[in-house]
């Protein structure tokens, strides 16, 4: 069993690049953001520099990203909003359990996210633009929605697959 998991686990780099090039994509996204503010509040105060109006609705679509994505990227290290207050009076194998069924739930999700993302960002999002950006298509707003599905999807199979790693070398070794 264990040479099983000895192979899989050479997929583990994917996941590392996945969870890299996640966080990267937020923090660009996160100086942008600053230096698009700072722009506009310039602006406002500065006669010389233009008070642009393209500015609040590009801060709005660049932290929808920053959401969803770094939503996405907590959920690797599992450091996103749970319920633990119950798992040291449970049993470890019903905390377990609950575990892998709530990476279930989310796994779901993260479909959802990339199906019914992908088709408004396609739908709805091609057909509207930005009142501030007549030449930018709104699918941009609804893009992050599929693109963090799909790191959401990646992070919970890897923290499945470690769950049934976990419970197969456990009961292997007794």
């Amino acid at each position: 069993m264990e040479g099983i998991f000895k192979r899989v686990d050479k997929i583990k780099p994917l996941y590392d690049v996945t969870y890299k090039v996640m966080l990267f994509i937020c923090k660009v996204l996160l100086v942008a953001d600053i230096l698009i503010t700072v722009y506009s509040i310039t602006g406002r105060y500065v006669s010389f520099i233009p008070d642009s109006a393209w500015t609040e609705q590009m801060v709005l679509t660049l932290m929808s990203y920053m959401a969803v994505l770094s939503a996405a990227l907590a959920i690797r290290n599992r450091s996103h909003i749970r319920m633990t207050a119950f798992d040291e009076r449970l049993p470890k194998g019903l905390v377990k359990t609950l575990d892998i069924l709530n990476d279930l739930f989310v796994m779901v999700l993260a479909v959802v996210m990339v199906v019914i993302g992908w088709q408004y960002a396609i739908s709805i999002g091609a057909v509207g633009t930005y009142t501030s950006m007549p030449w930018l298509s709104r699918f941009w707003m609804y893009f992050p929605i599929p693109v963090a599905g799909i790191a959401m999807f990646v992070f919970e199979l890897e923290l499945l697959y470690n769950h049934v790693k976990g419970i197969c070398l456990k009961e292997g070794d007794k």
